[in-house]
């Protein structure tokens, strides 16, 4: 774990302590099956009804979670326990799994909102505290439906999504194999690493020229390479990302290491654009670390992740609910180096 400072991390925990509980607006995505369907978000959603979406709602937990744990001094991190403490109820959450394993909603926020469902869970593991112990107490049937719906999903998958948006298979399995291994979930992991070696073992030449996308805030090259370094050997990774990116010099590959700017910040679409600078930055943290010291590239992708650090938190100021809902826990990901916890296969 990397430790920032409180002061910086103080916008960003106000920004998800606003965020999870503002109700409105929200955008909701539900089957209606009938009248008694039509109800208003903290009913559907009795713990994950704020921020705007299930998913953000998710991953600001997460992100209360993971700085109260790693700054628990803070002054922030009593009004963070507070508020998991109110949503992470053994009633609220028992509401939670019964919309989700109502029929009909099998794919419901899948594979996005439901990885980060696992990394709350993970946080919770990990947190050596009896409250965090009992919310994850809590969380757990819901946890283990999250994980046999992923179980039961991936291996009827014929193809990944290799967007750069929610849909994307990559970075979903990352963070979902990160879980399976804390939680020795030997089936989940299994099937994810078979999956992503069948999906992504072959690719070279990403087509980067073509990045990014209009709305993206995932890198599709960069969360492939994010999720094999969790999945190959270091030795076969380093052989595997040369296939990948041969060419990290050239016109389309300095242009794709650059950071990017959202031309509108207030429009949610848009803000995606900032929220693609901070995961690509972790992402290439993430992919140099897992590279020899002596591979000339490694300092190529550490340079482009300290660029795209910078321009990428700086781009968070709070002014917009469209990045403000959701922006804060993808700086803290990067800033307490989440991914980095869990470094390449030997």
């Amino acid at each position: 774990m990397r430790v920032p400072t409180a002061d910086l991390m103080a916008p960003f925990a106000a920004m998800a302590l606003r965020s999870v509980a503002r109700e409105f607006p929200y955008h909701l995505v539900h089957l209606v099956s009938g009248d008694a369907d039509v109800r208003p978000p903290r009913e559907l959603y009795p713990a994950f009804h704020g921020a705007f979406d299930w998913h953000s709602s998710v991953h600001g937990h997460w992100c209360l979670a993971r700085l109260a744990r790693c700054l628990p001094d803070a002054p922030f991190a009593t009004d963070a326990r507070r508020v998991l403490a109110a949503s992470l109820t053994r009633e609220k959450l028992a509401g939670e799994l019964d919309y989700l394993a109502a029929k009909g909603r099998e794919g419901f926020e899948r594979p996005y909102g439901l990885a980060w469902l696992l990394q709350l869970a993970a946080e919770l593991r990990e947190w050596q505290d009896a409250e965090a112990g009992e919310w994850a107490a809590a969380l757990a049937p819901l946890e283990s439906l999250v994980a046999e719906r992923l179980r039961t999903w991936l291996p009827r998958l014929p193809w990944p999504d290799r967007s750069g948006q929610h849909g994307q298979t990559a970075f979903a399995l990352s963070l979902a194999l990160d879980w399976a291994r804390l939680a020795d979930d030997t089936a989940l992991a299994g099937s994810i690493e078979r999956r992503a070696r069948t999906f992504y073992r072959d690719d070279v030449m990403a087509p980067i020229a073509y990045e990014p996308s209009g709305h993206d805030f995932l890198s599709p090259a960069l969360a492939e390479a994010d999720l094999m370094r969790r999945v190959l050997p270091r030795g076969e990774f380093e052989l595997w990302f040369a296939r990948l990116l041969p060419d990290l010099h050239g016109g389309a590959a300095k242009r794709w290491l650059t950071p990017v700017a959202s031309p509108d910040p207030a429009d949610g679409k848009l803000a995606h654009l900032d929220g693609l600078n901070l995961s690509r930055a972790w992402m290439l943290e993430g992919v140099a670390a897992s590279l020899p010291a002596s591979e000339p590239r490694r300092s190529v992708l550490a340079a482009a992740a300290r660029h795209h650090r910078d321009v990428g938190v700086a781009s968070v100021t709070g002014e917009h609910y469209a990045g403000a809902h959701w922006l804060g826990s993808f700086v803290v990901y990067l800033e307490t180096a989440r991914g980095l916890e869990h470094p390449s296969p030997a």
